[in-house]
């Protein structure tokens, strides 16, 4: 099975920063980091940053600026470094990709969320 963790959620100051990694683990033949998501209580999952198969990054427009999208193919990891961080920047922060994974005989590609890693702002 494929596991995606995150890390690197916290409590932080307004005008702070963090740095959030979400690792894959498992039979991984190939790691496409797809992107990180967000959701703040009440609201729906919204995107906040997103990578396209050589092409560029997209960002939501409250985080331009101000979040880093960026992926290490070798250690199967993407993250998002957080800067200037504001206190509607608070939510639940979700990673998501698409794997293929070695089962058995098969090639086996899904699409896979991580458990999401508290992100909490101060003001």
């Amino acid at each position: 099975q494929v596991q995606l963790v995150e890390s690197g959620g916290g409590l932080v100051q307004a005008g702070g920063s963090l740095r959030l990694s979400c690792a894959a683990s498992g039979s991984i033949v190939r790691f496409n980091a797809k992107g990180w998501y967000r959701q703040a209580p009440g609201k729906e999952r919204e995107l906040v940053a997103a990578l396209t198969a050589g092409g560029p990054t997209n960002y939501a427009d409250s985080v331009k600026g101000r979040f880093t999208i960026s992926r290490d193919n070798a250690k199967n990891t993407v993250y998002l470094q957080m800067n200037s961080l504001k206190p509607e920047d608070t939510a639940v922060y979700y990673c998501n990709a698409e794997v293929t994974r070695y089962s058995g005989s098969l090639y086996v590609t899904g699409d896979y969320w991580g458990q999401g890693t508290q992100v909490t702002v101060s003001s």
